[in-house]
């Protein structure tokens, strides 16, 4: 077509030249001006036929370039060969039908410019996509302004030719199961405005390459395997998390002003907006009898010398007054001085027992008690609050009521103190109810094993946990290994939770007002689930948990701000749906993909679309639809917006155990098709097992 343009730009010139020109060119006349004789007659013919002739070149060029073949059928023929490509060799939903007879700018998710001369965007979310992304595909849609691939179960690494898709603008990623480390290709789509790459598999360092983005508004990494130190990101950011990932050390200046949940749940990760990088809590304030000497040392010289005098005297009879309060108690102690010196007894009925070491240094009175840890009946451990100071601590997560620490003591032992903020109870009022928490005995139940009470801190001991919290399991921590959460364990983790809670409300008579999954913590092998956090809610001055736990919140508890027993059965079929869909539901927060989950599930069952409610983890076990559905049924009945009409905990845990009773019944022990040295035993499970995968893909 240039071509073309070329010779008519020369014929058109050649021509005018030819009619421009007065002498030594010599024009050959067309045939009927032959015949004719006349001089004058000739030059007019001659003037009249030159432009005639410039005329015709003219517009037969304008026909020709206004007409192209190509705009008669328009078509991009090479995008339409790379969707095809695509989705051809990526297994996907049904509703996915490319026609290959129409063009492709009407096919289901394609948008293509208003020429319809090449694909602007490609909008597949939650489409059923299993499998890597193939390369030499989407890779080649080197005009695509939007891509969203979201919500579907895509594995393994970003390809390296989406490097090509330069004029890219917004590319959305999250909620599939990509690995590997941070896509090198990323780093070079300079005009991306907005990077969705949240609740995925990704490992390693996050790349200071990313600075290269200059357009970047939007960054989103939450819920991967991230590690390493944050890079300083110095674009002009309006939206950013890294939630959820394995980052430490501090938080560049840069990216400071973002709010806290953009960084919690990450090992050492310090600085603000969350805690100094110093130790988890403070040690106990020095004694207001020795402290006030300290500073007058280093400015004795100014003093006059009748203050240095009283000062002097005042010394000494403090001086008399510490070693006549040291000899009393030492005389005090002597009857007990067969019973080991710095040894913990468990405390029963609120009578207590403290570790004497730092009692005998200070001999204070009011260090006494400011360093008194109470040990709750059942206790297995003996250390003291000077042993916890001395401990190794990282941070495990922050929450509505405080900030959760690992801490190591200096003999291996390992214990999660919980530092509590904002609470309103007074010290009677507090130890009463810690005592109820702490009487609580079930194996689906985290114990509290020892409090601290003092004016600046209020602290909770409590057994370790290994294996993390569901909500780990299900939208962060995925390692490049991870293997899917299978149907089994979800159906043991529901049932030993909804036990856990039950037992709670019939033997303890406590609410738990806090139910979320972050606080369903797993024993390490097992994968048996433990509820924790439960009846803190009487010691806050506002009981209601925070907008952070809004998605599991009752409606009703926005008008009585009192969880109660059936606010609890609400908060527990939200974590159902959350254990069925893989979907969080406060992820509104973070970015607009975020949902109201039980009211996105009801919409989705009303359209008679039940089957894409469930996690896309989940389509590779067959013959669990019923089973799913029958769960779902149960979670759809605790999220009722009518109190009386959720049934409680009891007839909860009794409908998912008449679940696990008839697969049992039905099918007798499972096993899963995701660990290949389960399948070798004398009891070979059937042809068509229910956690048989579907044919790999990756």
């Amino acid at each position: 077509m240039v071509t073309f343009y070329v010779m008519c730009y020369r014929l058109i010139s050649f021509s005018t030249l030819l009619h421009g020109t007065s002498s030594g060119i010599s024009l050959q006349k067309p045939p009927f001006l032959v015949a004719q004789a006349s001089p004058k007659r000739h030059r007019f013919e001659m003037a009249m036929w030159v432009p005639f002739h410039v005329t015709a070149i003219v517009l037969i060029c304008i026909v020709v370039m206004t007409h192209p073949s190509e705009r008669v059928n328009a078509e991009p023929t090479q995008d339409r060969q790379a969707l095809l490509q695509f989705i051809s060799l990526t297994p996907h939903a049904n509703r996915v039908q490319w026609n290959a007879s129409r063009s492709a700018c009407d096919w289901f998710g394609v948008q293509c410019d208003s020429n319809r001369s090449f694909v602007y965007s490609l909008h597949l979310p939650a489409v059923g996509l299993v499998g890597p992304v193939p390369p030499n595909t989407i890779g080649r849609l080197t005009q695509l302004r939007v891509l969203s691939l979201r919500s579907n179960a895509l594995t393994g690494e970003i390809p390296a030719d989406f490097a090509n898709l330069t004029m890219l603008r917004n590319l959305y990623l999250q909620n599939n199961h990509f690995s590997g480390e941070f896509p090198a290709a990323l780093t070079r789509l300079t005009r991306v405005t907005r990077l969705e790459l949240s609740s995925n598999n990704f490992t390693g360092s996050i790349p200071f390459s990313l600075n290269n983005l200059t357009h970047l508004t939007g960054l989103f990494l939450e819920n991967n395997s991230f590690s390493g130190n944050l890079p300083a990101i110095t674009l002009n950011l309006t939206n950013f998390n890294v939630s959820n990932n394995r980052l430490n050390g501090s938080i560049p200046n840069a990216l400071s002003h973002f709010p806290a949940t953009s960084f919690s749940n990450n090992k050492n990760l310090c600085g603000k907006p969350l805690q100094p990088c110093t130790p988890f809590f403070p040690a106990p304030s020095p004694s207001p009898d020795v402290s006030p000497a300290q500073p007058v040392e280093h400015h004795h010289q100014n003093l006059s010398t009748a203050a240095i005098v009283g000062i002097a005297v005042g010394s000494a009879i403090l001086a008399l007054l510490l070693l006549s309060l040291i000899i009393f108690l030492c005389c005090r102690r002597r009857p007990r001085r067969a019973k080991p010196p710095a040894a913990v007894s468990t405390a029963r009925g609120g009578d207590v027992a403290t570790s004497s070491s730092k009692d005998d240094i200070t001999g204070s009175v009011e260090a006494a008690e400011r360093n008194k840890l109470v040990f709750l009946e059942g206790g297995v451990y003996g250390f003291g609050l000077e042993d916890l100071l001395r401990a190794s601590a990282e941070v495990l997560g922050k929450g509505s009521m405080g900030t959760s620490y690992k801490a190591i003591l200096e003999d291996g032992t390992t214990v999660v103190v919980k530092r509590l903020k904002d609470v309103a109870a007074a010290k009677r009022e507090f130890e009463s109810q810690m005592e109820v928490v702490g009487s609580v005995k079930h194996e689906n139940v985290v114990p509290l094993r020892a409090f601290y009470f003092s004016k600046d801190e209020k602290l909770l001991v409590y057994d370790y946990m290994a294996a993390g919290s569901l909500s780990a399991l299900l939208h962060g921590s995925r390692g490049s290994g991870r293997t899917p959460l299978d149907w089994d364990t979800r159906m043991k983790i529901a049932l030993g939770a909804a036990r856990g809670i039950a037992c709670l409300h019939v033997s303890a008579k406590l609410v738990h007002g806090n139910i979320k999954s972050s606080n369903i913590l797993l024993h390490d092998a097992t994968h048996d689930p433990c509820v924790a956090d439960f009846g803190l809610n009487p010691i806050f001055a506002n009981p209601v948990p925070s907008n952070r736990v809004a998605g599991y919140r009752a409606p009703e508890i926005l008008e009585t701000r009192k969880p109660t027993f059936k606010s609890d059965v609400y908060s527990f079929g939200v974590l159902l749906l959350e254990l069925l869909t893989g979907k969080a539901p406060n992820q509104a927060s973070l970015s607009e993909e975020g949902i109201d989950l039980p009211r996105w599930v009801q919409s989705v069952v009303r359209e008679e679309w039940t089957a894409e409610v469930f996690d896309a983890e989940l389509m590779r076990f067959h013959n669990i639809e019923e089973e799913m559905v029958q769960l779902l049924q149960i979670a759809m009945t605790c999220v009722s917006l009518v109190p009386d009409q959720r049934p409680n905990m009891e007839e909860v845990v009794r409908m998912i155990d008449d679940i696990s009773r008839s697969v049992s019944t039905d099918e007798g022990l499972r096993q899963s098709s995701d660990d290949p040295s389960k399948g070798s035993d004398a009891h070979t499970p059937p042809q068509d097992a229910r956690t048989t995968p579907r044919s790999d893909t990756s």
